[in-house]
């Protein structure tokens, strides 16, 4: 049987210098950029700016609305940043859910060389609970965020959890593997996996977010698009 493989639609790029999370509302398309940390509305057909608001966090990778905020992983502060959505203006701010050493630098931890900690990339929001994709520690983390306590966590394949996003099926979630150039769908009770897919190089999926049962991806470089593959398993 061929490998199921997706082939990314250029539809423009970002206006800010490196996208590195996305999240789809009926709207428009929400990005959190890394290079400047300004969070961007912008025209689906169009990548047109709607709404451009600076924000206080640092170097970030991952954005969702919920609870009529804006939530943005602070990547190199190690911290979830909730956002006043019409002025950016930070309310409040909490821990990472999985910060850590990367797999990847362990390396030099074990060298006696420094590896930054990192947190958290790919957001969710769904009734009061955010679903937080943790390159770091390698899980989904499922935080009630009336108390900030964590109350559920799903392992993920590969070692580069980036991009997030819900799947048609209740209770599943789509993640993107950066690393490996990866999509896979899976149950969060669980981590049972029921469908995957390459992207090929040079294609880096770092954001990911989906409408109207089409994954949308941001590549750190500036391309935004879309993926045309089917999202019923074909094995």
């Amino acid at each position: 049987m061929p490998n199921k493989t997706a082939e990314p639609i250029f539809q423009f790029n970002a206006p800010g210098p490196r996208p590195n999370g996305l999240q789809a509302a009926d709207d428009g398309l929400w990005i959190i950029d890394q290079g400047n940390d300004h969070v961007y509305k912008v025209d689906w057909a169009t990548g047109d700016v709607l709404v451009d608001l600076p924000t206080d966090t640092e170097k970030s990778s991952g954005i969702t609305l919920g609870g009529g905020y804006i939530w943005v992983a602070s990547t190199y502060s190690c911290e979830i940043y909730q956002l006043d959505i019409d002025t950016g203006k930070t309310v409040e701010v909490y821990p990472a859910a999985g910060a850590g050493i990367g797999a990847t630098r362990e390396h030099m931890e074990n060298a006696g060389r420094y590896a930054d900690p990192t947190g958290d990339h790919g957001l969710e929001w769904k009734d009061g609970n955010l679903y937080v994709a943790s390159p770091p520690s390698q899980f989904v983390h499922v935080i009630d965020t009336s108390n900030w306590q964590e109350t559920h966590r799903m392992k993920t394949p590969g070692f580069r959890v980036h991009g997030l996003a819900w799947a048609e099926e209740e209770g599943h979630v789509w993640i993107a593997d950066t690393a490996f150039g990866v999509i896979s769908r899976h149950r969060l009770e669980d981590g049972r996996c029921y469908d995957a897919f390459r992207v090929t190089d040079p294609l880096q999926v770092h954001g990911m977010t989906i409408k109207d049962d089409r994954l949308w991806y941001a590549d750190d470089r500036g391309p935004i698009g879309f993926l045309d593959v089917s999202l019923e398993p074909s094995f």
